[in-house]
Parts: structure tokens; C-alpha cells; sequence
């Protein structure tokens, strides 16, 4: 059921976004990760089939909520859009900030991958820097069993100061110990300890000017410490959820103001602009992942990756990578729109066949005939259409792009993609969107066609005063 603001916490955790509980004592986990680590699946091994999906408010960006408990408590598992970092640079980006940030979660679980967790590290030391209830969990343990990875869990935890789970989601018995966990940091048992990571001096300068003003007024609603980084990014994204959060009257602060100046010409002094800061805070979080794996994380074969790299090399340099991409592409439409015909064509007939028993049978009661134009050539032979045109297509495009994101091709066409979209305002996640469009606009043109076949060989109009039927082929395909 839906509740109100103050069944589910303050702001209400959606900033748009309904978060339906069982109980108003469940409690609110967000679940958060880089693509491809496994997130879904320990969604899905966690909540099994009590779950829903929508679309974030106001995004075309979908999330899940789900349902799950332990013997202390129940769960609203919020599965957040997939990315590899907090700095809004995309709509994924800016709703799992935005939620992370505002939505007030009880914790905040962050999925990594054990074969890459060093890269994995800078989406949790962002996420630490917002909310201190945060858990660690190390995914694909037996994908890195198998490449000879170890990994000292107990080390990664002490040196992040938050507790570090290793699972492997295919197998939901490993997923216990994380509700344990789960359960311990939202009743409180485990005290939050998270690591601060420590920039370079002239923006720990910055910071320390700007920061007991910016605590001073968000009191403790939000981490001051990052509000004031993300202050001096002068991250234009973050603007309308602070006014809605935290009030309009707080960017306008007088006090405010001054001391975001005087943090300003700090920076100024040290010729840091906006892009040389936000380079610099990249490097930090970069060196500080760095730093906790080291140590921490062995490689019996120093190139356990080499393979995954030379394939790397092969897909996206520019000599075969756009060669291949096209062709792969160029595969994909062929057997989607050829092979989509046959069925289509199947289809059609039969829920052309039942059209024509369904005006016999309204011939036989003598129905009117705008009755049976609004129901059967209206309603029914509409869907006919749309089913018959477009089912066929989307039943094979989705399972050969799930095929291609599975076998890890698909964000190698977006990175292909993103420099030639960045030139157009989009970026190369679009490149689904973009085929699944060609794909509507081939059908669409295939299904007017059909319109136009049908309109000029069916008369289904007052013929005497009856209804004349037609024996219908679909030839148009």
C-alpha cells in the first residue's frame, strides 16, 4: 500500500518516487551497484517474485521496488539505476544521487564485482560520502575464484570502515549473511565508521571554510562535508532538490553566499576551476580505491585479464571495432526484421480468421453495423494490427540484445558510440533506444501497409443492409 510522508520518513524518499510498504515498519534499503555486477540478480535472489517496476518520476528511467524479510525485520528493497558514479553526469546518475542523498534510506546496500573491485571502490566511496549506514557487497566471488582473484574481506572492511559482505547471487543461501548484516546496521548494532576521504590541500582549504557554514544551516539533514564539495562543483543538477529539501531560502542564504566566495578565491588561487576540480576529486577517489585494494586484493596471475583486454582492443579500436559493431548490427536487424515476417505472417492470419468468425457470428444476430465497426473493425481489428506488426520484432530484438549485454558487447557499442553521440547531446547508452526506433519505424511502415491492403480489399459496410465478410490473406508481409 502507499503511504504517507510520515509513514515512510522525511521529504518523502521518492522526491516523486512512491515507495509502497507492506507494514509502516518496513524498512527502506536502497540497493545500488556499477552495471553488469550482479545487482539485479541479488534483487531478484533476495525479493523473488514479490516485486514491482515502474518508471522514476519525470525520468524514463525504471526502478524496482521489492519486498523481503529476516527474522527481525521487513524490507523495501529499492533496486537504483545501475552507474558508475554519483557525480550526475546522466539521468541514472542523478536519480541514484538524488535517492541515495534525499530519500533517507535506512542503508544503503552498493553491489560490486570481485573481478574489478578496485574500479568498483569509487562508486562506494561516493556513496559513503552521502550516507554513513552503507554495506559492501562483493558479488561474482566464484567468477573471481575462477581467475584466481582472493580478496581479504576483513582487510577491504577495516580500511572502509563499513561492514564488506562476499556473495555469490546466483546461489541465495550466500545472500543470508548479507540480511544479517542488513539487520545489524539498521537496528543500530554496528555503528557507522565510514572512511573521510582526504583531498588535496588547496580543496580541503576550500572546504574548511565553506563547510561549518553549510552545516550550520542543512543541520544534520544531509552530510555537510559533501554538500559542500558538491557546492564548489557549482553542480547545477543538485540545485532543485536542495530547495525542495532543505528549503528555498538556503542557496540564498547571505551567509552562504559569502562563504562559498571565499572558498571560490581559495580555489582561484590555486587556478582550480570547475573542470580541474572536479579532475582532481576524480583522482582522490581513484588513488583512494587504489589504496584500500592494495594489499588487500591478490592475483595468482598477474594477467588474469589479459584475454578480457585483448578482446577489449579487438571491439573498440577504431580499426575493427566499428567494422565489427556494424556488422553485429547489422545482424541483429536482419534476423530481427526477416525473420519477424514468418510469425507476423502466422499471426495475422489467425487473428484475421477469428475477425471474420466474429462478424459471421454478428451477421447471425443481425447486430447493427456501427456496431460492429466500432467492435470488430474498430477495437478488435486495431489490435490485430498492432500485435501481429510489432510482437514478433520486440519477442527477438530483446532476446538478441540480451544476449549481446550477457556476453558483455553492449556497453562496447555504447563506448564505440559515445564520442560520435556526445557530438549530438546524447551519449552512447542511446544506441538501444536509437535501434529499438529503427526497428518500430520498419514495422510501423510494414503495418500501414497492412492498413492500406485492408482498406482496399475489405468492405465491411452495409451491403443491402447487411454486412458483406471477406476471406482475409495477409499478403502484405
Amino acid at each position: 500500500m502507499g503511504l504517507t510522508n510520515s509513514a515512510i520518513g522525511i521529504k518523502a524518499i521518492d522526491f516523486g518516487l512512491q515507495i509502497k510498504k507492506q507494514s509502516p515498519d518496513d524498512k527502506v534499503i536502497a540497493l545500488a551497484g556499477n552495471p553488469n555486477v550482479g545487482k539485479s540478480t541479488v534483487f531478484n535472489g533476495l525479493t523473488g517474485m514479490n516485486q514491482h517496476t515502474g518508471n522514476w518520476p519525470g525520468k524514463t528511467v525504471s526502478n524496482a521496488q521489492g519486498y523481503c524479510s529476516t527474522k527481525n525485520q521487513s524490507y523495501v528493497l529499492v533496486d537504483i539505476p545501475g552507474t558508475y558514479s554519483l557525480m550526475a553526469h546522466s539521468a541514472e546518475e542523478e536519480v541514484a544521487r538524488n535517492f541515495i542523498c534525499f530519500g533517507n534510506p535506512d542503508a544503503v546496500v552498493v553491489v560490486c564485482d570481485a573481478t574489478c573491485l578496485e574500479r568498483n571502490l569509487n562508486l562506494v566511496l561516493q556513496t559513503m560520502e552521502i550516507s554513513e549506514k552503507v554495506i559492501v557487497c562483493i558479488n561474482l566471488m566464484d567468477e573471481a575464484k575462477r581467475k584466481n582473484i582472493k580478496i581479504d574481506i576483513e582487510k577491504i572492511s577495516k580500511r572502509l570502515g563499513v561492514p564488506v559482505i562476499a556473495t555469490m547471487a546466483r546461489k541465495k543461501e550466500s545472500l543470508a549473511a548479507l540480511m544479517v548484516m542488513v539487520d545489524k546496521v539498521t537496528d543500530g548494532s554496528i555503528p557507522p565508521t565510514p572512511f573521510s576521504i582526504q583531498y588535496q590541500p588547496e580543496i580541503e582549504e576550500a572546504l574548511a571554510v565553506l563547510e561549518p557554514v553549510v552545516k550550520k544551516i542543512a543541520g544534520e539533514k544531509i552530510n555537510s562535508r559533501w554538500l559542500s564539495l558538491k557546492l564548489l562543483e557549482q553542480d547545477a543538477s543538485l540545485n532543485k532538490e536542495l530547495n525542495t529539501y532543505l528549503g528555498e531560502n538556503f542557496l540564498e542564504s547571505s551567509e552562504l553566499s559569502e562563504a562559498f566566495r571565499n572558498a571560490q578565491k581559495i580555489l582561484g588561487k590555486y587556478e582550480l576551476n570547475t573542470d580541474k576540480l572536479k579532475d582532481k576529486i576524480v583522482s582522490c577517489l581513484v588513488a583512494e580505491a587504489e589504496k584500500i585494494c592494495h594489499g588487500a586484493v591478490f592475483f595468482e596471475r598477474k594477467s588474469y585479464n589479459l584475454t578480457d583486454r585483448k578482446i577489449d582492443q579487438f571491439l573498440t579500436s577504431k580499426a575493427t571495432g566499428y567494422p565489427i559493431m556494424l556488422a553485429l548490427l547489422a545482424l541483429v536487424f536482419w534476423l530481427t526484421i526477416t525473420g519477424s515476417n514468418y510469425p507476423s505472417q502466422v499471426l495475422a492470419g489467425g487473428l484475421f480468421w477469428i475477425q471474420n468468425r466474429l462478424t459471421a457470428f454478428f451477421l447471425y444476430l443481425n447486430a447493427p453495423s456501427w456496431l460492429h465497426g466500432i467492435l470488430i473493425l474498430g477495437v478488435y481489428r486495431v489490435l490485430a494490427w498492432v500485435v501481429s506488426v510489432m510482437l514478433p520484432p520486440m519477442a527477438i530484438f530483446f532476446p538478441l540484445f540480451t544476449l549481446l549485454e550477457d556476453a558483455g558487447y553492449l556497453p562496447r557499442i555504447a563506448y564505440n558510440l559515445d564520442k560520435t553521440f556526445k557530438r549530438c547531446r546524447a551519449c552512447g547508452k542511446q544506441a538501444l533506444t536509437m535501434c529499438m526506433e529503427y526497428i518500430i519505424l520498419k514495422k510501423t511502415h510494414q503495418e500501414r501497409a497492412c492498413r492500406f491492403f485492408f482498406a482496399n480489399t475489405i468492405n465491411a459496410g452495409n451491403v443491402n443492409g447487411s454486412v458483406r465478410i471477406m476471406h482475409v490473406t495477409p499478403q502484405y508481409f
